[in-house]
């Protein structure tokens, strides 16, 4: 049968864009044992067996391509980072996965696997057009098209996914065989999915309801909380940067401009042109541009409308045409093209508030200096060049801990904490672009991992001493507080009497409380209907409850569901176990990662070029 497959096909077009990860991974790292096709550099090892760079990188290639012509676009360097991880977690996952289908003779047979193809074609396939009937994956059109002259250049990646497939299947069905589950504990699983409680809760928080005014914090207490919690504090490599901006913040001339425009469009549809091919030409709204800007139905009064939309577009008459209107977004014109009662239907073109004009023009010749005399060169004395030609300050960006982003007051930046990480001392970046600035970073240090000395972390504890003893004032609080309402006051009246929150949550079940803290969870399927509940001590804080209403999970459906709720939590434990099974493998194995000691920045690529030929960016 496998080699009936295997005289049965050509290829298909579609098919050039479906990416096998995990068979490209086997096929391509060596890890299979036959050796591989990459040998001369590695990227690192699991439990001693190579994982070569080349194959690594060759898989992060074809998992961006993959990414980016599903329709991702230009991936940012976060984006890229994580793509890198995800491999490389899946070489590791396969290597040691392989171990133990090694490890335990675990086999499948030609048979096996033309059976498998056959069946259980992979998700590239079921969501193929090609394959499509009435919206739904049709299985005879796969294994009409597996059996007719189409595929050949593509059976071989199947069967080689298929022979993983199952391996994998097997030895996790081995892993997860035991898993049962008893009707007790199944009633136990579904009363955690059905029960449910409304509680009024009161949280008292020490951190949020004491000011730091009311406590105090010497050196010797700062000194010894040190000397007893330093392992809090380790911390992974730091990095330390500077940085120049440019403002991209928008002014009024900016606003004037888009209101300018906006003005000359409308002017545009009354006098005639089409408004649906002003709109998709136009329109700063991407996601209607293409359909005349509707916006569907709207219903008088819905307080989902933004007001001073619905203020207006309830006053047109049928295809009406409103003057710009100001939003947080831009300028937006409206248009009605149906009325029934207090139901209109409205489509609307939006001009967005944008760089403009000169202002514009002194923006890009900033942008432009920053990316000219700044950006992506080894040699840190060009940030303070662009800094002077600028006039703009050279600032420091504080502590940026590995796997961390970087954060300047209230904006946080995206890709330069991937950066710093690759880069060397000196290095600059390319221009990142946040939300109000365009930054060029220097890395100026980074900090090996490990315990800092408190000098370097003295803030940090001092707020960690002050939040321990917040937590001291918050219990006498919580114990007024409760006291309060034992004596007669709601817990609404003594929380606003004390100035602290009250909420009412629910009804919710066991496996999605309102707050993640098994002591609250307890204590809320736990009491009766109209218990004011102790003070519940909590990791992140101190919280009083009462039961407002407790419905209790219907035993007579669960006796109707039973089997097929079993059956959905075996299949919910086999996971868990696989989870668990992976995740002891990879603790236990000796992981050896050196994908850093290859990764480059465009700078330093630039000056391996410009050593090797001569030329290149000066830095």
């Amino acid at each position: 049968m496998m080699q009936a497959f295997r005289n049965a096909a050509k290829p298909v077009v579609y098919l050039i864009t479906i990416t096998f990860l995990s068979w490209m991974i086997l096929d391509l790292s060596g890890i299979t044992g036959k050796g591989g096709f990459f040998t001369q550099t590695s990227a690192g090892s699991v439990d001693g067996q190579s994982i070569e760079l080349r194959a690594y990188q060759q898989a992060v290639q074809n998992a961006t391509t993959q990414r980016q012509q599903s329709g991702g676009g230009t991936m940012t360097l976060e984006a890229t980072d994580q793509l890198r991880n995800d491999v490389w977690d899946q070489f590791v996952e396969t290597t040691l996965v392989n171990d133990q289908i090694n490890k335990y003779h675990i086999t499948t047979s030609d048979d096996e696997v033309a059976q498998w193809i056959q069946n259980i074609p992979p998700n590239e396939v079921r969501t193929a057009q090609d394959f499509m009937t009435n919206g739904a994956f049709d299985l005879g059109k796969y294994q009409r098209w597996l059996q007719g002259p189409v595929g050949q250049e593509y059976v071989p990646t199947l069967e080689a996914q298929a022979r993983e497939e199952i391996l994998r299947t097997k030895l996790y069905s081995a892993v997860s065989a035991d898993i049962f589950i008893s009707d007790p504990e199944l009633w136990q699983k579904y009363r955690d999915q059905f029960e449910t409680v409304k509680i009024s809760l009161t949280p008292i928080i020490g951190k949020n309801i004491v000011p730091d005014s009311a406590v105090s914090v010497s050196a010797a207490e700062i000194e010894a909380y040190y000397a007893a919690h330093r392992d809090d504090f380790k911390r992974d490599r730091t990095a330390f940067m500077s940085f120049v901006a440019v403002s991209r913040r928008l002014d009024a001339s900016d606003s004037a401009a888009a209101l300018a425009r906006a003005h000359a469009l409308r002017d545009s549809v009354t006098s005639g042109q089409p408004w649906a091919d002003i709109v998709g030409r136009e329109s700063g709204d991407t996601t209607t541009a293409d359909k005349a800007g509707e916006l569907g139905e709207w219903t008088k009064g819905d307080s989902k409308l933004d007001p001073a939309l619905a203020k207006v577009a309830f006053t047109l008459p049928v295809n009406g045409i409103s003057d710009p209107i100001a939003t947080a977004s831009g300028y937006e014109i409206l248009q009605v093209t149906k009325k029934t009662g207090d139901k209109i239907d409205v489509r609307h073109l939006l001009v967005r508030f944008e760089l403009a004009g000169a202002h514009r023009t002194i923006v890009d010749a900033q942008m432009d200096s920053l990316q000219r005399l700044g950006a992506e060169r080894l040699d840190g004395a060009a940030l303070d060049t662009v800094g002077r030609a600028l006039k703009l300050n050279v600032a420091a960006t504080g502590p940026v801990a590995s796997g961390t982003r970087v954060v300047l007051g209230s904006y946080v930046i995206p890709d330069a904490g991937v950066w710093a990480f690759e880069a060397k001392k000196g290095e600059t970046s390319p221009v990142i672009d946040g939300e109000v600035a365009s930054y060029v970073f220097r890395l100026d240090s980074v900090q090996a991992g490990g315990i800092p000395p408190l000098v370097q972390v003295r803030d940090e504890v001092a707020t960690k001493v002050r939040e321990q003893k917040k937590e001291v004032r918050a219990r006498a609080i919580a114990d007024d507080f409760r006291a309060r309402v034992v004596k007669g006051a709601s817990m609404a009246d003594a929380a606003k009497a004390m100035g602290l929150p009250n909420r009412e949550f629910g009804p919710f079940t066991r496996i999605a409380p309102p707050i993640i803290s098994p002591q609250l969870t307890g204590a809320a399927f736990g009491l009766p209907v109209g218990t004011l509940s102790p003070v519940i001590d909590a990791p992140e804080g101190l919280y009083v409850i009462r039961i407002l209403e407790h419905t209790t999970a219907d035993s007579g459906k669960f006796i109707t569901d039973r089997d097929a709720f079993r059956k959905q939590m075996i299949d919910a434990a086999r996971q868990e176990r696989i989870r668990e099974y992976i995740d002891g493998l990879k603790a236990a194995a000796k992981i050896v990662d050196r994908r850093n000691e290859s990764n480059k920045t465009n700078a330093q690529n630039e000056a391996q070029v410009a050593q090797q030929t001569g030329t290149g960016k000066k830095s």
